[in-house]
């Protein structure tokens, strides 16, 4: 697997390794269950571009996660709360976007963190 020069973390995969993962990268993003699917059918093929949007899409669940256990805290997580659901939205939005459009751009904000927190997910 190369890396781009620029970003040791995030792998250069061909076209063909895109529209075979492409499928399964969309659905990483649909609800929970999506992602376990997701996970389970690139259990078999190890793609990378799924690979990679399983990783993303798997942060942006666990910091909803964060996010909802911060709901219960009054007034400053709740202000937490409104202000981070925002975040996690457009996140979801722009790992959805790009997961159709073939892309592997981390999502805003902790996409690379992401990448290298769930390094082991591939």
């Amino acid at each position: 697997m190369e890396f781009p020069e620029n970003d040791p973390i995030l792998p250069i995969v061909d076209q063909k390794t895109i529209d075979e993962g492409k499928t399964i990268a969309i659905i990483a993003y649909i609800t929970v269950i999506g992602l376990i699917i997701a996970i389970v059918l690139n259990n078999d093929k190890k793609n990378a571009f799924a690979a990679f949007h399983i990783r993303q899409a798997l942060g942006v669940g666990l910091a909803s996660l964060v996010i909802g256990v911060l709901n219960i805290i009054p007034y400053i997580g709740w202000l937490a709360f409104a202000v981070g659901s925002i975040l996690l939205f457009v996140m979801w939005i722009v790992g959805l976007i790009n997961a159709l459009s073939g892309k592997m751009k981390p999502v805003p904000v902790f996409g690379k963190q992401f990448e290298e927190w769930f390094r082991g997910i591939n």
